[in-house]
């Protein structure tokens, strides 16, 4: 059976593959186990793999390189378009064997176990940040049922929160100053856990001499440079600084027809984690720059003037994109002095 392009259907215990030859006709449809699946593939020669980029795809896609077949991923997407009729596995399989032959695919870069590592690190602490900021808003709301308001604020939450238990001349019953005890420590506990989480991505970023070049860049922190080498690796998988910005979503969507150019705001496509990192930095940039008179800070100042502060964090932020793009191919040192068009 000479196979050259397979499309994998994963799941978590049911494998759906189809496969093609040379001529693309069809040569393969088996649906396999979970525990059957690197069997079956290890007994095969080398052959293109695509698979949808979800759930478990970067350890499938790892496993599958290692047995020398050249597997890639595609984002759902870009797959929906190639399913034909209803949508089961073995459509959903034909589908992803089309779409990973096309010359102009776009491809997910497969990522590393150590980036997993980091990018869990980030995916738990942020987990742990919005946790801790709905338990302070139903804090908030059940205590203003009683009648006592507190500021808006994690802040506020923290600082008011023990007095309005301490005060006996409130309305609040036993029953519920207990509850709301038990309330406060699980939020001293979730600061304790974000914390913990936060030095542990501090380490890493002090162990990896690539994140400490990048958390150079005005606007880029450690927490930010470590997503970025969680989500990127060496970037080599981008052929350009501007794909780096587009895979973001940091750039201007198109709505152009009849040779009409048409801008509309950003795509806002692509890692929502890390594209709020790198424009929450380019916020700090944008504040800063308004006491400052450097190159990069007339620029942003002029930008302010012409459009409004989020326009310019967000172009900083594209501009920082593209630099760590530059940064991470060329293994080279930020130097604020040098010319940042890339």
């Amino acid at each position: 059976m000479n196979i050259k392009t397979i499309g994998l259907d994963i799941a978590k215990n049911v494998f759906q593959l189809h496969g093609v030859d040379v001529n693309g006709k069809t040569v393969l449809r088996k649906q396999l186990k979970r525990d059957k699946l690197l069997e079956f593939f290890a007994n095969l020669l080398p052959c293109l793999i695509g698979l949808e980029a979800c759930s478990g795809a970067h350890y499938w896609a790892r496993e599958l390189i290692k047995l020398g077949h050249d597997a890639r991923l595609i984002s759902p997407q870009f797959v929906k378009p190639y399913v034909k009729g209803n949508k089961n596995d073995a459509n959903d399989a034909e589908a992803i064997c089309e779409a990973v032959g096309r010359p102009a695919m776009r491809f997910v870069p497969i990522k590393s176990i150590e980036q997993q590592d980091i990018q869990m690190l980030h995916r738990v602490r942020s987990g742990l940040v919005k946790e801790r900021t709905a338990l302070a808003n139903r804090i908030r709301g059940l205590l203003a049922e009683y009648g006592i308001i507190v500021a808006i604020g994690l802040v506020k939450v923290r600082q008011q929160l023990p007095d309005i238990l301490e005060d006996a001349e409130n309305d609040l019953t036993m029953a519920a100053r207990m509850i709301f005890a038990d309330l406060q420590d699980q939020l001293v506990e979730l600061d304790k856990q974000v914390t913990t989480y936060g030095e542990k991505i501090q380490a890493v970023h002090r162990a990896s001499e690539v994140s400490q070049r990048l958390s150079d860049v005005p606007g880029i922190g450690p927490i930010t440079a470590t997503a970025i080498l969680a989500a990127l690796g060496d970037g080599k998988a981008f052929g350009s600084a501007r794909q780096v910005a587009a895979w973001l979503g940091l750039v201007p969507r198109q709505d152009s027809s009849g040779g009409k150019p048409k801008l509309l705001g950003i795509s806002k496509r692509g890692d929502v984690y890390l594209r709020t990192l790198l424009i929450h930095g380019g916020r700090a940039v944008v504040n800063a720059a308004a006491k400052k008179d450097d190159a990069q800070s007339r620029w942003i100042n002029e930008l302010v003037k012409r459009r409004n502060i989020n326009i310019a964090a967000v172009a900083v932020a594209n501009k920082n994109a593209r630099i760590v793009w530059a940064l991470l191919t060329k293994s080279v040192e930020y130097d604020l002095s040098a010319p940042t068009s890339v």
